[in-house]
């Protein structure tokens, strides 16, 4: 069962490490790419601020975003801003996010989120955990897979194997980290492919932050796996 009220804890901290280390940045460091193409590590910060307030949005029976194309204009519009008026944005937008989620609400209520997709309520805050740990490694400050709390790790590759499963351009394929093994792609009765290899690398490769190269692959080669 999902804990949302133990998820927005997790969020809360995971927020607070990455203003930490992002408070250590200078003007002209905000302004240098991020590991994300084409975006800054500014954009990262414009987008963990808007982000938050969208799953407020969310939570509340508003639509996400007004528009796909709004959301990367504000995006665009933020992402120049000093280091100051970023943290204070991400922060401010995150207890307003955490506030939200601190009121009176029904969490197995099903909400909309970007293009269609629903889910219930008590998994936002989970969500909102995973953008905070990816982007918080987009920034390129010294955060990486490896650092991410291990309960995040295992829940963000099953939720990711699930997402893939079923995916027609994707081979029926069991993951491992030598532990702990997930079934993702179409459905067979067995897997053609297993990916082996560590959590933090498995991930990485899921959620399109390495190319799999920390990996091993057998029964074919590895999967190409759609985007996001």
């Amino acid at each position: 069962m999902i804990d949302h009220a133990r998820d927005l804890v997790s969020v809360r901290e995971a927020t607070d490490r990455l203003l930490t280390a992002a408070a250590k940045l200078d003007n002209a460091a905000v302004a240098e790419p991020s590991r994300l193409p084409g975006w800054s590590r500014g954009h990262v910060l414009a987008h963990l601020a808007r982000n938050a307030d969208a799953l407020v949005n969310v939570l509340e029976g508003r639509p996400m975003y007004v528009s796909g194309t709004a959301r990367n204009a504000d995006i665009e519009a933020d992402a120049p801003r000093p280091l100051d008026v970023q943290l204070t944005d991400v922060r401010e937008s995150a207890a307003r996010f955490q506030d939200t989620g601190a009121a009176p609400a029904d969490w197995s209520r099903t909400v909309e989120l970007r293009n269609g997709v629903t889910d219930a309520a008590a998994r936002v805050p989970f969500r909102r955990w995973v953008e905070v740990e990816l982007h918080h490694v987009d920034l390129g400050i010294g955060y990486e897979l490896e650092d991410l709390p291990a309960e995040f790790v295992e829940r963000e590759i099953d939720f990711l194997a699930q997402r893939f499963t079923g995916h027609p351009e994707v081979p029926p394929t069991r993951l491992t980290d030598g532990t702990r093994a997930w079934s993702t792609g179409r459905e067979a009765g067995a897997a053609e492919v297993t990916v082996r290899g560590s959590a933090p690398d498995l991930l990485g490769w899921l959620a399109g932050r390495r190319d799999g190269a920390g990996l091993t692959v057998e029964g074919g080669s590895l999967p190409s796996l759609p985007p996001l």
